[in-house]
């Protein structure tokens, strides 16, 4: 493992960690964030997440659409997601992640 994916690596522990510590966040909202966050490492991006409800879904083990939209909205409400819907077919909506809900901590 080179020095950049350690150093990511411990940006995504240190984030998730201060997730964890949030008593507002349940299972739904933290795998939801945990999908995000696996999906902003593979695509090598810390904010601007190229996201699709199937593919957050299918890595939050999260099987219903209504528990998915509950949870998803909530973590927008509480700060800790900026959502951009894409509607168009070719074209991925974005998840950003809120950058000032995590240094608030």
């Amino acid at each position: 493992m080179n020095q950049t994916n350690s150093k990511t690596e411990d940006q995504i522990i240190n984030q998730l960690s201060i997730y964890m510590d949030d008593p507002q966040l349940n299972v739904w909202h933290l795998a939801i964030l945990t999908a995000i966050l696996s999906l902003g490492y593979r695509q090598k991006e810390r904010h601007r997440i190229r996201v699709s409800r199937r593919k957050i879904m299918l890595l939050s083990h999260i099987n219903t659409i209504p528990t998915y939209h509950k949870y998803f909205k909530q973590l927008q409400e509480l700060g800790y997601i900026k959502y951009k819907p894409s509607y168009h077919p070719d074209y991925r909506s974005e998840v950003e992640l809120n950058q000032k809900r995590l240094s608030h901590r």
